[in-house]
């Protein structure tokens, strides 16, 4: 009798795993999970599992526009991955990715340029992924009636000896500065290779870290001067040349052009496995020779020069 209960019971225990084993397979091969959904995931990661988490990135402004595209693409074939990019400037990207606040800082500066002296510890922490380079031009109204300046033409006016633009060949109207402030990437940029030099914020200047609204405010006061990535250069602004040098992407990759700078995505330490994904993704092909040409920026790869932390710039 005893017997007979036993083989009975463990009759029903076997139907009752073939039949769960039936239900899961439904005539294929998913893995089954703790919550019981089997979607098919567009992106594995290296355990066969869907990519999910999220990613919050801050900082450079002039590398939003490209960040935020690429971020869309991912996003599209990951759909568990949640991008955020946020603005702030460079400055805020670097100590908010040092002090573990975001997942990326971008940057348009080496860290270790910017955080200096009591942040060295935290700059040696982050690692750097050069996704693309990004070229500045200085930009005026478009009345402003001058096409070029040349090096000390551009110190003058940002350090106020020249006020006029009829001083420098243009219109009898008053210049009109707009600059970035100190946490930017862009300015240190431009100070550092346009005008060699860092400026004081002068009375009357206008301070605005939006490359969106630099440009906006730009096309829109008369006598206004300023400066703007490659990417964000329309018809709204007057581009000028640099001692005669256009600052155009071949004029960059050639180095003839001077005013760039390497386009950073930090991260504290080596990345997750979700971060990572994304920035291997950013240094495809197809986002190389895609998002970053048709938003006017470079590929690092195409650079015929390279530039290390000290501005040295030397042939590749």
């Amino acid at each position: 009798m005893q017997f007979r209960k036993s083989w009975i019971m463990t009759l029903a225990l076997t139907s009752a795993i073939a039949l769960a084993a039936c239900g899961n397979n439904g005539g294929n091969n998913a893995t089954t999970n703790n919550g019981g959904n089997n979607a098919a995931a567009p992106t594995e990661n290296s355990s066969g599992a869907e990519l999910s988490g999220s990613i919050l990135a801050s900082g450079s402004t002039a590398l939003q526009p490209l960040v935020e595209l690429v971020a869309e693409g991912f996003m599209e074939t990951n759909t568990g991955v949640d991008i955020q990019v946020q603005g702030g400037g460079s400055g805020t990207g670097l100590t908010q990715v040092a002090e573990k606040q975001v997942d990326i800082g971008n940057s348009d500066v080496f860290a270790e340029e910017k955080l200096k002296d009591a942040d060295a510890e935290k700059a040696a922490a982050l690692v750097d992924h050069q996704v693309a380079v990004v070229a500045i031009a200085a930009v005026t109204h478009p009345e402003a009636g001058v096409d070029s300046l040349t090096k000390q033409q551009l110190i003058d006016i940002f350090t106020g000896k020249v006020t006029n633009w009829k001083e420098v060949g243009g219109a009898d109207q008053k210049i009109q500065i707009i600059n970035r402030p100190g946490s930017s990437g862009t300015r240190a940029t431009f100070e550092s290779f346009a005008l060699g030099t860092k400026t004081e914020d002068l009375q009357g200047s206008i301070q605005e870290d939006s490359s969106g609204t630099v440009k906006k405010m730009i096309g829109e006061t008369p006598g206004a001067i300023g400066y703007l990535g490659l990417s964000y250069l329309d018809d709204s602004v007057k581009s000028l040349s640099l001692d005669g040098v256009e600052p155009s992407v071949d004029n960059v990759i050639s180095g003839k052009y001077p005013v760039w700078a390497y386009e950073h995505m930090y991260t504290n330490g080596e990345p997750n496995e979700v971060v990572k994904a994304f920035l291997d993704y950013f240094m495809t092909e197809e986002v190389q020779n895609g998002e970053v040409v048709e938003l006017g920026y470079i590929p690092a790869s195409k650079m015929q020069v390279s530039r290390d932390v000290a501005g040295t710039v030397t042939p590749k």
